[in-house]
Parts: structure tokens; sequence; C-alpha cells
């Protein structure tokens, strides 16, 4: 069987796509001969079959090559390390148009308004990454006379990154900390979304990275994904996916105690006072769950409005909704919504619509079925698009506004003074985000410190930076990714006593 195949993609380019497992630097064959199909999203036809990996032998082939890397990478030099992360952050450039192409392919990300700024970001995170490497010191000190203590931050060995489907690229650059720190890692792909990983494994092995450093498995999670979770030779798991896997994943750790990174699933509240900017509160409202077709874990979800600002916030809302996101074919220049990942994701995401409505809310914008933009087209009218919808008069108990969606959904609801919104927000399994919109800069600070959540937006939703930490609490996860913080997650630190007088 072929390792590589030609593939024409929606601006009429061909190119060779890989195939096989990324092992030593090199594209293999699966050891048992098996396959897993991809789906373009935007058609709902297939794309192509990549080889799946051998949750014993391929998972354990790729471990070895990662253990065998490990300390030849260990010993190149800090500047060495920074130069090659410099040279791939060149090539992922270099390469925007066919890596966000192939992105868009695979995931349904509209390519201009989505996939090109993801892949861009990859770039600047490796960057990032690069400006780390070489400052990572730990810490010295003299307790008392003839006596020196001093801290050591170590690699950990080989981390198994486990990356999900709604940012191939841009969630597998954040754990390339990993191997920033030192590391050597095995990879899993997101089974829905295989191909851009293994084009960019090809810029890997162009900049000059050790074989074993940088190796990808695709499969199944259940199996692959548990395979290498479950691997005693793997030091440590980055997991990025559902909390219900999350769970599974830190229970299967356990076997050695490896320690786990989980950035789970989000159902972040977004709360608007009535001294807000309501037209801010507006853009910021659409943006935090309509980007990326609403599959991004802390998406603002959940959007309570003081009661005296509500109509006049949901009458904006709407209408800056249906001028800013419109829906469509990926390759269309346009669009900012594209399809969902899969025909099921859709079906959920419909699902929910309908149960919100029988639970009480009112459909002010979308709703279930397929977008007016799509339904007429032959071409893409069998992909898996659900329009953006707003759903009002949503109570905090209701399914809708409890519940991770991860679709282009926003519930809407009432809150009366300050103490109801904090009640309101806290009133969740998940913890990864929230928002607060006011001019009230001691109300606004005072929620950041009592909300329960891993990151707090001010006046302002997801918006994300590579120099923060990101991560969660409660049933979001836990632990940390980019940042100082997020380095410090890939490394032991040891410490050194150093005694130069005589007892």
């Amino acid at each position: 069987m072929s390792l590589y195949q030609e593939i024409v993609l929606p601006s009429g380019q061909k190119y060779s796509q890989p195939l096989g497992l990324f092992i030593d630097n090199e594209f293999v064959p699966s050891s048992n001969g098996s396959t897993l199909t991809t789906e373009n999203p935007g058609t709902g036809e297939v794309i192509t079959s990549v080889q799946a990996a051998d949750p014993v032998k391929d998972v354990d082939r790729a471990v070895k090559s990662a253990r065998n890397g490990f300390k030849p990478w260990k010993a190149v030099s800090l500047v060495e390390k920074r130069d090659l992360f410099l040279k791939l952050a060149q090539l992922v450039e270099d390469n925007v148009d066919l890596l966000s192409q192939v992105e868009s392919l695979d995931s349904g990300k509209p390519i201009k308004t989505n996939a090109a700024g993801d892949v861009e970001s990859v770039s600047a995170t490796l960057k990032y990454l690069a400006g780390w490497i070489d400052k990572t010191s730990g810490d010295a000190f003299s307790p008392a006379k003839g006596k020196l203590c001093y801290t050591l931050h170590q690699p950990l060995g080989v981390v198994g990154c486990i990356i999900p489907f709604n940012f191939p690229l841009a969630m597998m650059s954040w754990k390339w900390t990993a191997i920033a720190a030192g590391n050597t890692a095995v990879f899993k792909s997101a089974h829905q979304t295989p191909l851009s990983i293994l084009v960019f494994a090809q810029l890997v092995v162009k900049a000059g990275f050790p074989p074993g450093v940088f190796n990808v498995v695709s499969g199944e999670g259940e199996t692959v994904g548990n395979a290498l979770v479950s691997h005693l030779d793997v030091n440590k798991i980055a997991f990025t996916g559902s909390t219900r896997v999350g769970q599974l994943v830190q229970k299967n750790a356990a076997i050695n105690l490896k320690p786990v990174t989980l950035e789970c699933g989000g159902k972040s509240p977004i709360m608007v006072f009535e001294d807000a900017d309501i037209d801010e509160a507006v853009k910021w409202a659409a943006f935090g769950i309509f980007c990326n077709m609403g599959q991004i874990c802390s998406g603002t979800s959940r959007c309570f409005v003081q009661r005296s600002k509500y109509n006049e916030f949901l009458t904006k809302l709407v209408a800056y909704t249906k001028e800013n996101f419109p829906t469509g074919v990926p390759e269309d220049p346009e669009v900012v919504v594209g399809p969902q990942i899969t025909r099921d994701q859709q079906t959920r995401v419909f699902n929910y619509i309908d149960g919100a409505v029988a639970e009480g809310c009112r459909v002010v914008l979308g709703g279930s079925g397929l977008p007016e933009t799509v339904a007429s087209d032959e071409k893409h009218n069998g992909g898996f698009y659900a329009s953006p919808t707003i759903l009002a008069d949503a109570e905090p108990h209701f399914k809708i506004a409890q519940e991770e969606v991860f679709g282009p959904v926003l519930s809407v609801g009432q809150f009366d003074d300050y103490e109801d919104a904090l009640k309101i927000a806290n009133d969740s399994q998940y913890g990864l985000g929230a928002s607060v919109f006011t001019q009230n800069i001691a109300q606004a600070h005072e929620f950041a410190d009592e909300v329960e959540s891993g990151m707090v937006w001010i006046n302002s939703s997801n918006d994300l930076d590579f120099h923060m930490p990101f991560g969660g609490v409660k049933m979001s996860g836990h632990g940390r990714e980019l940042g100082s913080y997020g380095l410090l997650n890939f490394t032991n630190v040891k410490a050194v006593y150093v005694n130069y007088c005589k007892f």
C-alpha cells in the first residue's frame, strides 16, 4: 500500500498527502494493515484513509522511538534546540497556504477567516516556545555557611500528547511545550482529523529535528489513545478533549502514576451587567461562541444579562450575529461559520436546540436544520452544517445552560444583581473560563476573584494569548498549558544539596 496519495484541494491545488504513521522521522505502515477513514465535513464525502496504528505493536514502536531519542535530544544544546524551533516556525510560515487548506479540508474550518489564522498561530507558538528554551533556569541559595542548595528543571522523558479535532494544528503546537522542555513525544491525532499533522511532520524532518523527538500515530481513542495512556514507558500524558474521556485518561494513567495534564470540557458563562458597554458585550458574546463553529472548549456558551438590559442586548446580539457570522462552505472567503466536524456532531447540536425549545427557550436566531446558504447546494448540502443559534429565556437549570453542546449555540437568560450573577456563574460542573462585562472596576475584580474558573475575561471573551496559562478547574481538568506555568508542567524539579565544609 502506498504511504502517499495525491489529493486535490478545493482551490484546485494538488498535494501529496502522507498516509503512514510517523515514527523515527519516517512514514511507516501499520503493522496490522488497519486504516482510518476521514471525511470532508463540508461535503460529507470521504477524503482518504490513513494508516491506523496497532494499539500494541505500533504504539510500542512509537514509544520506543521516543525513548531512544530522549537522551540524544536532552544532550542537544539549548541554543541549538531554540534554533530548530525557529527554523520550524519559519517553515510553517512558508507553508501557511498548504497547511490551512489541508486543515480546512479535514476539519471544515473556513480557510480565510479561520484555518489560516490557526496555522499562523502555530508559527507564533513555536517562536514563543523557542524564546523559553534557554531561559528555564532553577533557583540557587545558601541557607547556611558551607551549604549551597539549587534546583534543576529536568525533562520527564517520553510524553504522550493527545490532541482534539477542533484545533488540530494549533493544539498540537501548544503541546510542543513538552519538546521545548527537553522531552520527546508521541502525538495521537484526533481520529476525525488525521491529515494536517502528517503534512506538518514533513516540516519537522526538513527543519532538522533528530529522529524520535516527534512521533505521530493515528487511530481511535478507545484503542490507540488508551494504549498510549497506559503504556508503562510513557512518563506523562497531555490530553485535550471531552471530560468523559479525560476521566478515563486519568484513571488509566494511574497504572504507573504518570502525571497528567487534562484540558477538558467547559460551559463558560458570560455575565453582562447593566452598566456594561452593551455594544462591546454583544460583539464579544458572539465571538466567544460562534468562532470556530462553536467547537471550542472555553467558548462562552451561556450568557446572562442583568434584567434592565436584557431586551436591548438580545436585539443587538441577533442583528450583530446576522451581519458578522455568515454560514457557508469553507472555501468561501466571506464565510465565518463552516460545518460541524461530523454528522453525529451536527445531530447533537440539533438535538440540543430542540431540547432547549422543549424546556422553554425561544429561538431568536438560527435553529435546527440546514442553513439556507447550503440547503440548495447539491455539492454541499450533504455537509454537516449548523447555523449560529441564539436561544432566549434560558434558565440556569436548563440542560442547554448546564451541558456542553460544542456547537454554535448560545443560550441567553437574565440575572438580578451581583450575588445572583455569581451564583449562576458558579452553578456548573465545569470551570474553564468566565467572562464579565461591567464598567465597575471593583466589581469586575471581585467577580474575577470569586468565580470558579481557570481563566477570567474582563470586558472580553476567549481573548487568548500563548503568554498566559490556559486551563481550568472542577470537571474542566487540571494543569496548565502555555506560559511559564505550562512549561514547568513538563519538567521534574530536582533539589540538590551541596555541603562543602566538614560535618
